[in-house]
């Protein structure tokens, strides 16, 4: 048997899909496309066996870790969709078929892996009003030459949901990062990852969510007590309310240090639009809709000790003001308290209350209470809450309107002015002319020589030629933009397995400019009239 130059050193690369051997090509070669050791489940693999000389004189075969895997020995090519079972050690050997001649390859290892798991990770998961949220995607086990698609998860009723592609993901991403801008509501994300010619594509992400606490008359979520902590086994309930007839509670719970994804009907009872829990867990809770909105959410915690905080489930807007108070399971009056923020002891604040009568910004933060029993010398601390401090709204939309009817008004009370203005002088013009044939045909019978020495007096002698600027008329067009192709995926039993243009008229004003080759007397006599229409220019 012959074989192809056998030299011992450092494992080669591959050139323009040529096997080399410290820089010695061999007379028979193995490669695979695409070029690399791993692979996942379902991606096809194609083992190529080349003979140095003309190819058709020769027979092919293929085994895997010694053993033969392919019988088709007229075939240089293999391919095939890989799986674990497939991993190994390939080699090919080619005989020729009138020399007794027998060549072997070099050896080629790929490994296998289960299907790959794309992890999807969202940061911050409370981004401010109209922040920025940076998604992230991963493929587990890592490997390269993945392209990634962003998608945005829409509640469908009564489990499951649906993704639609975010903008500028129709043909993926090269980068393992997306920025999604503009967060002012709770939202869901997805992603996936594929790779290869043809394309290898993975499953989708489970859905991660970034919340928003703030209340949107469309879509809320209320909640009774309303408090953001309660005791063990203490029953609560979760309302939604807005524009909508079926809803669904869901959260993010956190159980044994694992954090589950769930819907009211796995740990409470939904009847209509209220889920009663009689024993909930710590975790995020918010309401969807079968219109595909997400409400505000509430981030609560279940105190298995002594006392709780009681603070707003929403966030606090600026200038308002606030009060935290500490509560004992046993509903007893608490004298002594203790309030901390960011861990920091609040002085001169050991009543039963904590009260900020104007919230600001800097008043945003972690607190927590703790109870002092001074006969008995014992602490007991609540757990510690996020409270949120917000801008007020702006009141920017309403000065616009107002702005733009305003604006309007005038352009149409112009428009009149202009109009009254240039039939009052159509109908002078009328006159005078009238009023000169008349003058002219009396003087020409009295007195036919005083006629040729005198002329008729305008009353604008002496006077620039008047013009009329023309009142151009448009309508200014908001186009749609285009959208980007939209992908839906629908997704069972609660696991991730050219709007109409707005006219606004301007005008402009154009200047005319007077003939300067004209008499002052022919041009005194003259009287320009510009006709006014909607979206064009006349000039008379």
């Amino acid at each position: 048997m012959r074989m192809g130059l056998t030299v011992v050193c450092v494992p080669g690369l591959f050139l323009m899909n040529i096997l080399l051997y410290c820089g010695h090509a061999q007379d028979i070669w193995l490669y695979v496309d695409p070029y690399r050791s791993a692979f996942f489940t379902g991606e096809s693999v194609t083992f190529t066996c080349s003979v140095t000389g003309e190819e058709k004189d020769w027979y092919y075969s293929f085994r895997r870790d010694g053993s033969s895997f392919n019988n088709n020995i007229h075939q240089k090519t293999m391919t095939r969709s890989v799986t674990p079972a497939l991993s190994g050690e390939y080699q090919c050997f080619a005989s020729h078929k009138r020399q007794q001649i027998d060549l072997e390859s070099n050896k080629v290892s790929i490994t296998v892996s289960g299907e790959p798991k794309p992890v999807l990770t969202a940061a911050p998961s409370w981004p401010s009003p109209g922040g920025s949220v940076t998604l992230t995607c991963s493929v587990d086990p890592p490997s390269a030459g993945w392209r990634f698609f962003w998608y945005r998860v829409v509640p469908l009723l009564p489990a499951s949901y649906r993704l639609k592609l975010l903008p500028g993901s129709t043909n993926g991403t090269e980068r393992n990062s997306y920025t999604a801008h503009g967060h002012a509501r709770t939202a869901g994300y997805a992603c996936r990852a594929a790779r290869g010619d043809p394309v290898f594509r993975s499953s989708y992400s489970e859905p991660q969510f970034v919340w928003s606490a703030d209340f949107h008359p469309a879509a809320s979520l209320t909640v009774s007590p309303p408090r953001m902590q309660f005791f063990s086994k203490e029953p609560l309930s979760l309302s939604c309310e807005g524009n909508s007839t079926e809803w669904r509670v869901s959260s993010f719970i956190i159980y044994d240090q694992n954090t589950f994804y769930s819907y009211c009907s796995h740990w409470g009872t939904m009847t209509g639009p209220t889920c009663t829990v009689s024993d909930s867990w710590t975790g995020v809770y918010w309401c969807e809709s079968e219109t595909g909105q997400f409400s505000n959410a509430a981030n609560i915690t279940i105190q298995s000790g002594d006392v709780i905080l009681v603070s707003s489930v929403h966030p606090v807007t600026e200038g308002q003001s606030v009060t935290l108070g500490c509560r004992l399971k046993t509903e007893e009056l608490l004298h002594h308290v203790d309030f901390y923020k960011n861990g920091k002891l609040i002085p001169d604040h050991s009543s039963g209350e904590l009260f900020i009568s104007e919230a600001t910004k800097s008043d945003e933060g972690f607190y927590k209470c703790e109870a002092r029993d001074s006969t008995r010398g014992l602490r007991s601390s609540s757990p510690q809450s996020w409270m949120s401090v917000k801008s007020p709204s702006s009141p920017f939309p309403v000065l616009m309107i107002v702005g733009l009817v305003s604006g309007v008004s005038l352009i149409i009370l112009l428009l009149l002015f202009l109009y009254f203005c240039y039939r009052r002088s159509k109908d002078s013009r009328i006159v005078r002319s009238e009023s000169t044939n008349q003058s002219a045909a009396t003087d020409h019978v009295t007195n036919q020589d005083e006629t040729q020495n005198n002329t008729y007096a305008s009353p604008f002698r002496g006077e620039s030629t008047l013009n009329y600027s023309v009142l151009e008329l448009g309508k200014m067009t908001k186009k749609g933009k285009s959208r980007e192709a939209d992908e839906d995926i629908d997704y069972s039993d609660g696991k991730m397995a050219s709007a109409a243009d707005d006219g606004v008229m301007y005008a402009q004003v154009h200047p005319r400019k007077r003939d300067e080759g004209r008499s002052r007397s022919a041009a005194a006599d003259e009287t320009v009239y510009s006709e006014i229409k909607p979206g064009t220019t006349r000039d008379q």
